[in-house]
């Protein structure tokens, strides 16, 4: 192997990571959107359908630790917490189902705190984007500022319903896919000037 391809490999693997990088963002935000769609256009059915599902896996969780739990003669054990696990997930498992309706404010703080902390990823590949001399880095953070000041008003507004979360989503994922376009259109660029200095 040569001084050329010694020094050329760390930088190929430095573009390979930033391309599957901005490609799983853009995929994320592509998600993102379409659950903000389905929010928009069903907003009770879709918190619904979340809070019974994740209800209905965390009943069957703690009902099969709690067998596990006898099966396994776990009363034997010190260290056999599955009983203990298991109630509790069981318990959860019907608070979600029963109180689905007011999960919507758990939902909105964890989505709104997701946000967040997009946008912060964002802002600091601008900030790297920007020490490189890549021009679009303005840009980029202009999109993860838009980004941080819905995501903060997401998390703190109480009064922000499903179908307007909906929205921020929506917008959220699109900007997302917009500044992860422009990061992916200059990959190779950030290569390049890699691989001369």
């Amino acid at each position: 192997m040569s001084k050329v391809e010694i020094i050329k490999h760390p930088v190929e693997k430095v573009g390979w990571s930033l391309k599957k990088s901005a490609w799983s963002a853009a995929i994320e935000s592509l998600i993102v959107m379409i659950f903000g769609i389905f929010l928009v256009t069903w907003p009770d059915v879709t918190v619904l359908v979340i809070s019974n599902v994740l209800g209905a896996i965390f009943i069957i969780a703690g009902i099969y630790k709690i067998i596990n739990y006898f099966v396994a003669k776990g009363q034997e054990d010190f260290f056999n917490n599955d009983l203990l696990s298991g109630v509790l997930a069981l318990l959860v498992g019907i608070a979600a189902i029963i109180i689905g309706e007011d999960i919507a404010n758990i939902f909105r703080i964890v989505i709104g705190i997701w946000m967040i902390y997009e946008s912060l990823v964002r802002v600091n590949t601008a900030i790297k984007l920007q020490s490189a001399g890549i021009k679009v880095w303005s840009y980029i953070l202009i999109i993860a500022l838009i980004m941080l000041a819905l995501g903060i008003f997401v998390t703190f507004n109480n009064g922000a319903i499903m179908q307007l979360i909906g929205w921020m989503l929506i917008l959220t994922g699109i900007i997302g896919i917009v500044g992860d376009a422009m990061l992916i259109q200059q990959i190779n660029v950030v290569v390049d000037k890699l691989t001369k200095k």
